[in-house]
C-alpha cells in the first residue's frame, strides 16, 4: 500500500494545502448539494483553498476513507489535520469555530 498512487497523492494534497477538500465535483463546479455547501463555507472565509475532485477515480474515495477513517464525502482538512465533513465543518463556521481554526492555520502558514 506504500506504494499507492492514489493514497500518494491524497498525503500530498493534505501536505502541501493549508485547506483541502475533497468533494465530489470542483470548486466551480460542485455535484453535489453537500459538496457545494462545504464550498461555499470555504469561500466566504476569503482563504486559498483547494479542492480535489473525488469523482474521477473511484478509488480515491476508497483510499481516503482509510486515511480520515470518515465514511462520506466531502473531506475537510486544514493544516494536515481531518476537520469533519459538511455537517461539521457547517456547524462550526455558524458558531465562530471554524475562522478560529482558518485563521489559526494561517497565522502559522
Amino acid at each position: 500500500m506504500a506504494d499507492d498512487p492514489v493514497l500518494t497523492s491524497i498525503k500530498k494534497a493534505i501536505e502541501d494545502n493549508t485547506i483541502v477538500l475533497f468533494c465530489k465535483g470542483t470548486k466551480e463546479e460542485p455535484r453535489c448539494g453537500f459538496s457545494m455547501r462545504t464550498i461555499q463555507v470555504f469561500k466566504e472565509m476569503g482563504k486559498p483553498f483547494e479542492v480535489v475532485d473525488v469523482l474521477p477515480d473511484p478509488r480515491i474515495r476508497q483510499v481516503l476513507s482509510g486515511v480520515s477513517n470518515w465514511p462520506t464525502i466531502p473531506q475537510v482538512f486544514i493544516k494536515g489535520e481531518f476537520i469533519g465533513g459538511c455537517d461539521i465543518v457547517t456547524e462550526m463556521a455558524a458558531d465562530g469555530e471554524l475562522k478560529k481554526v482558518v485563521d489559526e492555520a494561517f497565522s502559522k502558514a
